[in-house]
């Protein structure tokens, strides 16, 4: 029995910037195979198109990803485009497979959401992304719509692994041959990374303590979303157990890398960037780095101490990837853990981050610690994003403007919900594409006076909410 679609199903899966939503209750089988056939039709992909006439998909660890796999791809070969199946991967790994074939492709993950969920992360050819204005939106109006059946020849299947030469493409960018030996304890959470960390770091000088390895979807020991601090306690206590120098965590898809140093310290991704930045400055000076306002400002400081040229974008990874192309940007990062390379298509990949921060880690003396390196970047007290849910979203950021719309020393920026900043301090008030919900993010050079500013503009988001 085919599934009722509805407009409001389908804005409530197809998002911003991908497509997810519980597996089968939003996202089944009948709906995978349409947008299938949506996916060749709003991106042109058959060669009498002008398109490559062929899509590589993966899937991660879920259960339910290999039928939505199997539907969708009915649904290309359906409109004569080719598949290629490369099986499990970690979405760079999917990346990684459009930009070294120059074809497009669909990865089934959810990331990091819990276990009943799963969806699709559609791009096309070179990892170039597909966001509502990119072909989501047309995506949407097609399955709410009788699609035209295809006269011509139906696709054909065939399957192949890219794991080799996914993981000699990482190694060509980040060598590791000179690294010191280092004990890293690695949480897979259960997702991806169980299956790519054995392939990169097989000949590695490394020794890898493994953390929930297995691949199950059922996430049993904690769920695969590192942004979330209850998901690394542990990795933190096992750091600490094992005495190791760094402890790593990747989210459901690998897409994602979070560090903790060698006391259990969870180092935020801004210190991150800011340290990559640095390294990826030394090999091409004057490069442009691209970073999220919700980065911390020690980025943008570490990049013009470095020569480089930084540039801020909103959040979301199909906006950083464009500016990243307009500008041909070096390296780009995200305040969630997102890292995106250029020589990677643009793409993010929480596997190169993490080679960049080993081999940082690796190229010091045996009395360096990971906590000493990284404090170079890590300048400022941040608070972690906090969501409220609100009646009317416009209605509460406007009462925020109104509060600081009379101080001298403040200034506001739109980019991206509202920013507003002195010289000490800096909060954002954005909101959530897809909930009534409002996101702040605050930071300042000590505790005082990051949570002041917070609980200030806190104290007006929650007059009013639900």
């Amino acid at each position: 029995m085919k599934s009722e679609i509805t407009l409001e199903r389908l804005q409530n899966l197809i998002k911003a910037y991908d497509i997810r939503g519980i597996a089968p209750e939003d996202l089944d089988e009948n709906i995978s195979y349409l947008i299938g056939q949506a996916f060749v039709i709003a991106l042109k992909l058959r060669k009498s198109d002008g398109g490559c006439g062929q899509v590589v998909i993966a899937h991660d660890m879920r259960p339910s990803g290999p039928a939505l796999v199997k539907s969708f791809a009915r649904g290309v070969l359906e409109q004569g485009v080719d598949v290629l199946y490369m099986g499990l991967a970690s979405t760079d790994g999917l990346y990684f497979a459009t930009g070294f074939l120059n074809i497009a492709g669909a990865m089934f993950t959810a990331s990091h959401n819990p276990a009943e969920y799963n969806g699709i992360k559609l791009a096309k050819a070179g990892a170039a992304p597909v966001g509502q204005d990119s072909g989501l939106r047309e995506i949407t109006h097609l399955v709410l719509n009788p699609i035209p059946k295809f006269e011509g020849t139906q696709g054909s299947e065939s399957t192949r692994d890219l794991n080799v030469e996914y993981v000699k493409h990482l190694h060509s960018l980040v060598n590791l041959k000179s690294a010191r030996k280092l004990k890293i304890v690695i949480d897979a959470g259960n997702g991806m990374g169980g299956f790519s960390v054995p392939k990169v770091f097989e000949n590695s000088n490394f020794e890898i303590v493994p953390m929930f390895f297995e691949l199950d979807g059922t996430f049993p020991n904690h769920e695969a979303n590192p942004i979330d601090p209850a998901n690394l306690v542990d990795l933190q206590k096992r750091v600490l157990a094992e005495k190791a120098d760094i402890g790593i965590a990747f989210d459901g898809d690998a897409d994602r890398a979070f560090f903790v140093d060698e006391k259990g310290k969870i180092i935020t991704p801004s210190a991150i960037t800011a340290l990559i930045a640095k390294r990826e400055l030394k090999r091409e000076p004057g490069a442009t780095i691209i970073h999220n306002l919700i980065t911390s400002r020690s980025v943008a400081e570490v990049v013009k101490e470095h020569g480089g040229k930084a540039i801020k974008t909103r959040v979301g990874h199909s906006f950083i990837k464009q500016v990243m192309k307009d500008t041909n940007a070096i390296f780009g990062g995200e305040h969630s853990g997102h890292f995106y390379f250029r020589d990677f298509w643009f793409a993010d990949s929480g596997m190169l981050a993490a080679l960049h921060v080993l081999a940082a880690l690796g190229e010091t003396t045996s009395s360096t610690t990971f906590s000493s390196l990284i404090s170079e970047f890590d300048r400022y007290i941040a608070s972690g994003e906090i969501n409220t849910r609100v009646k009317d979203v416009g209605t509460t950021s406007k009462k925020v403007q109104d509060h600081f719309a009379a101080s001298k020393d403040v200034q506001i920026d739109d980019l991206d919900g509202l920013t507003f900043s002195s010289s000490t301090w800096w909060v954002n008030v954005r909101p959530s594409n897809t909930e009534p919900l409002l996101r702040l993010n605050a930071e300042a050079k000590d505790h005082a006076t990051m949570e002041k500013v917070r609980d200030e503009v806190l104290a007006i988001i929650r007059e009013d909410a639900q």
